[in-house]
């Protein structure tokens, strides 16, 4: 407390001694020209001293006092008139400079702002308030003497390494001298302090809109993904159950073929459980799964069912969503060759084109008269998930397989790892 008063009590002397001496030299320039050389004079003098250097320590004294209300503390660096701040931005530099630019316009009675963005320099001037309003001593006091000043600030943006670092100075729109003799009420030290708490407010905010961001990118994908597993579990439960219904009545009339079909079923399932919904599964998995599949049919239709498959053995690492081959084959015996009287023939193809590859189930089946043109659910689902997995960069088409059946193609984007693999 003892440290805080002496620093107080020099700041006050300090601009009391300055004013002093001016005073005294005019005093004494004045004294010696001829119409003020009488002896009267010499106590208006020592009386307009007297006023003035109360006025001045009047000013001082309000100036500490404002200090403190606004620092709530005293020292060195609060008392001056000139005030200078380090703020670390934790933002590429050219977002920073941006968010400084506007922190100092929105300053109040900020004006003159010059923004130079390929220098990161900043320069603005601020009309300095009457903190107290209108003072009828105004004309007594010194301080106003050479002019309501205007305060002014240059700010600075250094690049760093993924941020930016702010040297920001506020300060009066005179020169350094003038602080012998006058103060700033504490108008600079508002400004670096209002100027500072928009920063860190702005940063704050970028900081919740990216959480809000993430949150809800992360609902977004939570949504997304259930959404996945309802369409999977839509697709893969009804084969199941028509396969158990099957086994159970082959189990009464023909034992032997209820084994192969649980056989199959069991292979089936092997290529199945172990894959999460939400995760891709390879084109060679998916061949597998579909066999099975395609055997547990055989075993239903009989001869009237007959299989193609043409996937080079470097597609079959590739990336594909589950399940998905094997809707495209259900689809086209359930709506091409199951309702035709002589069954038919399943062709599974694939290609690659560039980035992408084509995987084709094609029929020769009964055609659109009874597909539906690929309305059906099982086509809706795959759309679907296409979409929610990759966006705009796949696709389903389904057309008509020359000269009878359809034919469906699904064209997926190569992953990294898929690439690197079917290279």
């Amino acid at each position: 407390m003892d440290v805080l008063v002496m620093k107080s009590v020099f700041f006050v002397a300090r601009l009391v001694v300055f004013w002093f001496f001016v005073l005294l030299f005019v005093v004494l320039l004045l004294a010696n020209s001829p119409p003020l050389r009488y002896r009267d004079t010499a106590s208006m003098f020592v009386l307009i001293i007297f006023l003035i250097l109360m006025m001045v320590v009047t000013s001082a004294v309000t100036h500490l006092r404002r200090v403190r209300l606004i620092a709530g503390h005293l020292d060195d660096s609060t008392m001056g008139n000139r005030q200078r701040r380090q703020i670390e931005i934790p933002l590429e530099a050219g977002e920073a400079f941006d968010l400084l630019d506007a922190a100092i316009r929105e300053l109040p009675r900020s004006e003159d702002v010059e923004s130079a963005r390929d220098s990161l320099q900043i320069r603005a001037k601020v009309q300095r308030p009457k903190a107290y309003g209108t003072n009828p001593f105004e004309r007594l006091d010194p301080s106003l003497w050479f002019g309501h000043v205007r305060n002014q600030i240059f700010a600075t943006v250094t690049p760093r390494e993924g941020s930016g670092s702010v040297t920001l100075i506020c300060e009066p729109e005179a020169g350094a001298w003038t602080d012998w003799f006058r103060v700033d009420d504490g108008t600079n030290l508002e400004n670096a302090e209002a100027i500072t708490r928009a920063v860190t407010r702005r940063i704050a905010e970028k900081r919740r809109q990216e959480q809000r961001r993430a949150a809800q990118t992360e609902s977004e994908k939570e949504r997304t993904v259930a959404r996945l597993n309802l369409l999977h579990a839509q697709v893969e439960p009804h084969f199941l159950y028509n396969t158990l219904a099957s086994a159970q009545y082959l189990t009464r009339t023909d034992p032997l073929q209820a084994d192969h079909m649980l056989g199959h079923l069991i292979h089936y399932l092997r290529h199945s459980l172990p894959q999460r919904d939400d995760a891709l599964s390879l084109l060679g998995d998916e061949l597998e799964r579909t066999r099975a599949y395609l055997e547990i049919m055989r075993l239903r239709m009989g001869p009237r069912l007959s299989l193609q498959i043409d996937v080079p053995d470097t597609l079959r690492a590739i990336a594909m969503p589950p399940m998905m081959l094997q809707t495209l084959v259900e689809n086209a015996i359930k709506h091409g060759l199951e309702p035709k009287p002589g069954g038919g023939t399943v062709w599974i193809l694939a290609r690659r084109d560039g980035d992408t590859v084509a995987i084709t189930v094609a029929d020769d089946g009964r055609g659109f008269n009874d597909a539906a043109g690929g309305t059906g659910i099982g086509l809706k689902n795959v759309r679907e998930r296409l979409r929610l997995i990759y966006g705009s960069e796949a696709s389903l088409s389904v057309v008509s397989n020359a000269p009878e059946g359809v034919a469906a193609t699904i064209t997926i984007p190569l992953r990294n790892d898929s690439t690197d693999n079917a290279s």
